[in-house]
């Protein structure tokens, strides 16, 4: 899908007067993240101990379809290194659950970002598929919403570099001193991320 269609649907979305500067369809970077939100208690209060997390990040690694929270962290740090920082609550925080899938992961959704001259956006758009009519591609555009958002104030930087393998990945860092890391399929071009990072920095 083009990044244009969902520019046309974000102009519907946001408040009257408020204009689109740039849009991006992406994905939360792989890699260890920021904690989500506290609401109640943790379900990772019982880990088991070290011996817990031993045993776990192994199960990781003989099946992926085995989860284990802290053997996912550590497998993560090591296959991607990190993709974000913030404590529970923080902007990078809620960014990242606002865009966490929920088990059981049955439907795919696009992730598209947008920088407005008010605030930044998080966008999720309709149940996309992998392979799709137009039909499916319109509904998908009609059917996004904006799913968290923070004043342009809340950004302290924004920029485009290497990580690894990969040089086209988006950091985001917050006032809160939370950062979030955003990328794009190595096969796609990174021009929209770059476009973010200038509307949220101006360079």
């Amino acid at each position: 899908m083009a990044d244009i269609s969902y520019q046309e649907r974000l102009g519907q979305l946001v408040e009257p007067g408020e204009r689109v500067l740039a849009v991006a369809k992406a994905e939360i970077a792989q890699g260890v993240l920021p904690a989500d939100p506290p609401v109640g208690e943790s379900p990772e209060a019982s880990g088991g101990g070290r011996g817990g997390v031993v045993s776990g990040v192994l199960l990781n690694l003989i099946s992926p379809l085995i989860s284990f929270s802290a053997g996912d962290r550590i497998v993560d740090r090591i296959t991607h290194g990190v993709a974000g920082r913030g404590v529970p609550g923080s902007a990078a925080s809620t960014l990242r659950h606002s865009r966490r899938p929920v088990p059981p992961v049955t439907t795919l959704y696009d992730t598209i970002l947008a920088v407005t001259d008010r605030r930044l956006l998080a966008c999720a758009s309709g149940p996309v598929k992998l392979w799709s009519s137009q039909t499916d591609d319109a509904r998908a555009v009609a059917e996004t919403q904006v799913v968290w958002s923070a004043p342009r104030a809340a950004v302290a930087d924004a920029r485009v570099g290497w990580h690894r393998l990969n040089p086209k990945r988006l950091r985001i860092e917050f006032t809160d001193g939370s950062w979030l890391a955003f990328t794009v399929p190595i096969a796609e071009p990174g021009k929209p991320l770059r476009e973010i990072a200038s509307a949220l920095t101006g360079r």
